[in-house]
């Protein structure tokens, strides 16, 4: 059973023994993977349902929208994710003004005991819930005890004495630290665009074609050159990405383009994954596009050599 419910009001049947855990989940990292993989284990254990209740959009855009982070994983990616650690159902809480104001003790009546008839429950250690995001793991543990479900919080997990968290994630991909940000994620770090008009200079001038793409609200990493993969059409080419003003020409507009090894076609409108999968060099100033072509030439044939390396090229 793999099931995703979009919006808690449509929540109708009654699950056997739900097993639950609740969190953003922005990035499932290898702390949420943890949890993840505790929440299944106990389901079996149970014959019960292995639940994930999840929130989009993220909830500091509705409450504090000058604070919300960019997103490290889109919601559609967020979900298959979650149910490729064997998640039965996933349930999509629509974040809004009014949910923000429920009282933590109304969302466990009314949410988790009421509607879920939750029977245990997964959270992390720095969970918070409940209006003013007064709820905290030892209160969730008190209404557990009232209303008759389990709470189990889940440490932290740490890789070289720095704990796993969505926060420094974000942290790490803004100072292009990709590899150990790839690393705290358990798998490359991907975003995903569509192929827009750019300003048609890499293949008139510069003999190396370019696909300039646009994202939404997701986060990418600092200015300058990575080595990538590009999965089109369910294929995965290697490529060179560029992030930034392309100082060479002093435009001032920001721009995001990727060339893409072995490709011939027009991408034009197509939605690419761009997987980053090493940081290559800052963006630099030329003094003439000669010196330029000569550097990109320099970065394609850098990118062939990290690509080797990957068991996915």
């Amino acid at each position: 059973m793999e099931k995703l419910i979009d919006g808690i009001e449509k929540l109708t049947e009654k699950f056997p023994y739900p097993v639950l855990a609740i969190g953003n989940f922005d990035g499932v990292h290898l702390g949420h993977q943890t949890i993840f993989r505790m929440l299944v284990e106990k389901t079996k254990e149970k014959n019960g349902t292995s639940i994930v209740l999840t929130f989009e959009p993220h909830p500091l855009r509705i409450i504090s929208p000058e604070k919300a982070p960019k997103t490290l994983t889109p919601f559609k990616d967020k979900v298959n994710l979650i149910k490729s650690f064997g998640v039965d159902v996933v349930i999509c809480v629509n974040f809004t003004k009014e949910f923000a104001n429920i009282e933590a003790e109304d969302f466990a009546e009314k949410i988790l005991y009421k509607t879920i008839g939750v029977k245990e429950v997964f959270i992390g250690s720095n969970y918070r819930f409940g209006k003013g995001r007064k709820g905290s793991p030892q209160l969730l543990n008190e209404l557990g005890e009232k209303f008759g479900f389990k709470v189990t919080v889940v440490d932290d997990i740490k890789l070289n004495d720095i704990t796993v968290s969505s926060s420094k994630i974000r942290t790490l991909i803004a100072k292009g630290k990709i590899e150990e940000a790839s690393v705290f994620l358990g798998r490359h770090y991907s975003v995903i665009g569509i192929v827009i008009e750019g300003a048609k200079r890499g293949k008139r001038l510069l003999n190396t074609p370019t696909a300039n793409i646009a994202i939404f609200n997701e986060l990418l990493p600092k200015d300058g050159v990575y080595a990538v993969t590009v999965d089109i059409d369910e294929k995965i080419y290697g490529g060179a990405a560029n992030i930034g003003y392309n100082p060479t020409f002093e435009d001032k507009k920001f721009s995001f383009e990727v060339h893409i090894l072995d490709f011939d076609g027009n991408l034009l409108g197509k939605t690419l994954r761009v997987n980053f999968i090493k940081r290559i060099r800052d963006e630099m100033k030329f003094t003439n596009i000669e010196d330029l072509t000569l550097q990109i030439r320099k970065d394609v044939e850098e990118t062939k050599q990290i690509l080797k390396k990957q068991v996915t090229v």
